[in-house]
């Protein structure tokens, strides 16, 4: 995004707003301005001068919620006259040739077009800020959605391909076959199938996301059995690897979407399983703070290439040096545990530690307004 394009959509969103709205409401503000000065003067008629301030804080309001510098600057000539014409002896008359009062005008006018001009810079440059984070948020959703998109052509390509050779070596040579040949054949499409049903389960996930706002609709849940239900539908998928729980004693609620977090939780477990090259326990640990909690998954294999850390969850961590198994790449799992993560206001990460690797992902324990 080049800085024209980003000129383009802030003078876009300033041509919204029609010239007649700011000049009523720069009308609106000067008349309550006048007002308040006549409530003033009668009260204070011995100090008229702070009637400036009034009309000063008028040209403070004006500049701020009209769009350029025309309507603060006619602002600033209309309360200068006002002055003058209402508040300056002799009253309702112009007069700008009373001892001193050239000067009064030359500075409050002054006064007033800096005020103007500064209060407009500042707003410009804030709603460029706000327009700035917009598009620099449609860019990572753009990367987001491109690296998804790279990820499952990887994943779903290849046990694609493992089940339909497989099957093909079967059918083929059903004859010539053992049983415990035959049976391997079996096995390794149940593997393939397994993984690609997992696939599937992860994109039917990332289809609960709202893709303008990469916002969920969350509740309360018991943290406890979301952790219980994540960690029993692995074991359906691998019923042989040992996971240690870990959850505190007290009872915790926290706003969420269950089967999103299940999700996620469920991607660590079997990443940790599969990529950790250790038969050693997987350990699941929930931690919490008045503030948000944390998921710790961690395990005691091989660890993670220090190199990838940096980009292991946005869906690039193939290479052509991968293994051979490559249907059990990390990218599609590990990409969508960050999209979820970020739907819930969240923030996730990986670490090597003296023994392995953890992931760690947390979640506020309010809802975010």
């Amino acid at each position: 995004m080049t800085r024209t394009f980003l000129k383009q959509k802030i003078t876009s969103a300033y041509r919204k707003r029609t010239p007649l709205k700011d000049a009523l409401l720069t009308a609106l503000i000067l008349t309550a301005a006048t007002a308040i000065s006549f409530w003033f003067f009668g009260m204070v008629p011995e100090n008229p001068a702070n009637i400036a301030l009034v009309y000063i804080t008028a040209l403070v309001l004006t500049a701020r919620f009209t769009n350029g510098y025309l309507y603060g600057i006619a602002a600033s000539l209309a309360s200068v006259v006002a002055i003058n014409y209402l508040f300056t002896y002799p009253y309702f008359h112009v007069n700008f040739t009373l001892t001193g009062y050239p000067v009064t005008f030359v500075f409050t006018l002054i006064i007033s077009l800096m005020v103007s001009t500064m209060t407009t810079r500042i707003k410009e440059q804030a709603d460029a800020i706000v327009e700035r984070e917009k598009l620099l948020m449609d860019a990572e959703k753009e990367k987001m959605r491109a690296n998804l998109l790279r990820s499952v052509s990887h994943d779903l390509r290849t046990p694609l391909t493992g089940i339909i050779g497989n099957s093909s070596a079967y059918i083929d040579n059903s004859d010539s076959l053992s049983e415990e040949e035959k049976l391997n054949l079996v096995e390794l499409i149940r593997e393939d199938s397994n993984w690609l049903l997992n696939m599937v389960e992860n994109l039917l996930s990332v289809t609960r996301i709202s893709q303008n706002s990469m916002k969920i609709a969350t509740s309360m849940e018991s943290v406890e059995e979301v952790v219980a239900e994540a960690v029993f539908r692995f074991h359906k998928r691998l019923p042989d690897f040992p996971v240690k729980v870990q959850v505190p004693e007290d009872f915790l609620m926290i706003p969420m979407d269950a089967m999103l977090i299940e999700q996620v939780i469920i991607n660590l477990l079997e990443n940790a399983v599969i990529h950790s090259g250790s038969q050693l326990p997987v350990e699941l640990t929930v931690t919490c703070t008045p503030k948000e909690v944390s998921f710790c998954v961690r395990d005691y294999g091989v660890g993670i290439a220090p190199h990838k850390i940096d980009t292991i969850f946005d869906g690039s961590c193939y290479t052509p040096e991968s293994s051979s198994d490559g249907h059990r790449g990390m990218g599609i799992g590990l990409s969508i545990c960050k999209t979820i993560i970020a739907a819930h206001n969240g923030a996730i990460s990986a670490s090597n530690h003296t023994k392995g690797c953890q992931f760690i992902f947390t979640l506020p324990r309010e809802e975010s307004i």
